[in-house]
């Protein structure tokens, strides 16, 4: 090969192994949404697992269980290109075990336009999202705010008693529950979600 074909062919390759570098970083991004969308999906790495509300425990059982509690902290994020204000309207409270309870988010589009979003969430740590149950969850649907407008987006929960048999979690005192707000390229052609409740015009 002559040296003006070899430089031609270290020029391509280089070109290639650019564009692959280029790649290999927007697949990790675009990845972030994908692996926890199949964490909720599986059980793994923290994610929380979904319930009917009859599976909540009775009076009787909840006397049986002592009145054990557990603080639950709540977490807040937004993801890059997401202009929305969003926070827990309590960072923590105390929930007995197998005790159902709601709790509330504000979410605000600081966007000139309409945004729609998703939240992904998460349970801290990994092994008490096993027995961190939810009944409703404004995470289970994408949510669409107008520009200034403001939704107050609840999530029922508990916790699980079949974390008191569990080796590994039965002495956890503490769980936290985050979220992280992503925006929706191509959202679904409905208005917003039943389980948020917003203000119009409210800009926070």
């Amino acid at each position: 090969m002559s040296d003006l074909a070899l430089a031609r062919a270290k020029r391509r390759t280089g070109l290639l192994a650019a564009l692959m570098a280029v790649a290999m970083i927007g697949l990790a991004y675009a990845s972030v949404p994908l692996y926890r969308l199949f964490c909720q999906a599986t059980g793994f790495g923290g994610t929380t697992g979904r319930a009917e509300a009859t599976a909540v425990p009775g009076a009787d059982q909840l006397r049986a269980l002592g009145g054990r509690t557990i603080k639950i902290r709540f977490d807040s994020n937004t993801a890059p290109g997401m202009a929305w204000r969003f926070a827990p309207r309590d960072r923590d409270t105390e929930i007995k075990i197998g005790e159902k309870r709601l709790a509330y988010f504000s979410a605000t589009n600081l966007a000139a336009g309409p945004t729609t979003g998703r939240a992904i969430f998460n349970v801290s740590p990994d092994v008490a999202g096993a027995y961190f149950r939810k009944i409703e969850c404004f995470c289970f649907t994408e949510q669409t705010l107008a520009a200034g407008e403001t939704a107050q987006m609840p999530v029922t929960y508990f916790i699980d008693p079949a974390i008191l048999d569990d080796p590994d979690a039965k002495k956890i005192d503490e769980i936290t529950l985050s979220y992280t707000f992503f925006p929706v390229d191509n959202p679904e052609a409905k208005p917003v979600s039943a389980t948020a409740s917003t203000v119009p015009g409210n800009k926070g």
